[in-house]
């Protein structure tokens, strides 16, 4: 059950409405790193889990989600309305949508269900939702640099804060489980060459190492197309 409160997560305020800076906010109405998106990614991906706090925690941000579509929504709207007589207005998707928020991206392209990551597996979903978050950050990182008006500023700033705090419920919910920094999960264990890093990009220079191809985590094979021959 859904209660609606009719004032917002956080407060809106806009006093510059442009029309044009209202269709990239699009992106994050009816985008692939969208507000809606994010939604329900995470209430669907509830319902696979069986830990009840893990649950629990998709579902608050769910809805924390679903309050900062509205909050994006409210953005647009304000950012469009009685400005349609302008040039600005009718050089925008909106002069021929109408004003407020669509079920759009920033370039006309329709919202889709292909847009969410889900798989029925706790952990992956976990890691799909932490890239989701990185997503929707730099998006809106982007847009408060192209903002001129202080309160969009303000809003977007929160939206972004909110997006480092769900990333960071995200790897602490991974790291309940001791799979923050482990790559297995699932049931089918893994061949032989789990551990081999192969050296597929030399071009007669020094080879780059680091902690993602050294011992002993890894057996570092210089020579991958013998070694591959041979497998």
């Amino acid at each position: 059950m859904f209660f609606h409160k009719k004032e917002p997560i956080h407060v809106v305020n806009i006093k510059e409405p442009n029309p044009r800076f209202a269709q990239l906010l699009l992106e994050q109405f009816g985008g692939a790193t969208g507000e809606l998106s994010a939604a329900l990614q995470y209430w669907v991906q509830s319902f696979h889990v069986e830990n009840a706090g893990i649950r629990d925690m998709l579902q608050d941000i769910a809805i924390e989600e679903f309050g900062h579509l509205e909050m994006v929504g409210k953005m647009i709207e304000a950012h469009t309305k009685n400005v349609d007589q302008t040039d600005a207005y009718k050089s925008t998707l909106f002069a021929v949508r109408g004003m407020g928020p669509h079920f759009l991206d920033s370039q006309g392209n329709a919202w889709t269900a292909s847009y969410l990551n889900e798989g029925g597996d706790v952990v992956r979903d976990l890691r799909a939702n932490i890239a989701a978050e990185a997503g929707a950050r730099q998006t809106y990182e982007e847009l408060i640099k192209l903002s001129t008006d202080e309160g969009t500023k303000n809003a977007l700033v929160h939206l972004l804060t909110r997006e480092i705090s769900h990333t960071q419920m995200f790897m602490k919910a991974l790291d309940s489980m001791g799979k923050l920094t482990e790559p297995f999960f699932g049931n089918i264990q893994p061949d032989e060459t789990v551990d081999i890093y192969y050296n597929l990009s030399t071009n007669g220079t020094q080879d780059e190492r680091g902690p993602w191809n050294a011992e002993p985590s890894f057996r570092y094979i210089a020579d991958p197309v013998n070694e591959v021959t041979k497998g």
